[in-house]
């Protein structure tokens, strides 16, 4: 079983303290999956516009929360 199967399974345990520990570790598992592929839209030149309506936020939201976590956006030289 994988590490992201087990805390899936953990996540729905009747013991509290075991589901919200797992809640928890998916959690910062999915800011950092987000992250990466904020970067990763960025690196394809994807406008915080476009990150903001895949990740159905505003783009203010986004920018604020990833602008000096990323690289600047590639754009194709003239």
């Amino acid at each position: 079983m994988s590490e992201t199967t087990a805390l899936a399974v953990a996540a729905s345990s009747p013991d509290a303290r075991t589901g919200l520990r797992a809640a928890f570790a998916l959690r910062r598992l999915a800011e950092r999956l987000e992250a990466l592929q904020v970067d990763n839209a960025r690196r394809q030149g994807w406008s915080w516009q476009d990150v903001a309506e895949a990740l159905e936020i505003s783009k203010q939201a986004v920018h604020k929360k990833y602008a000096g976590q990323v690289p600047a956006r590639v754009t194709p030289e003239d």
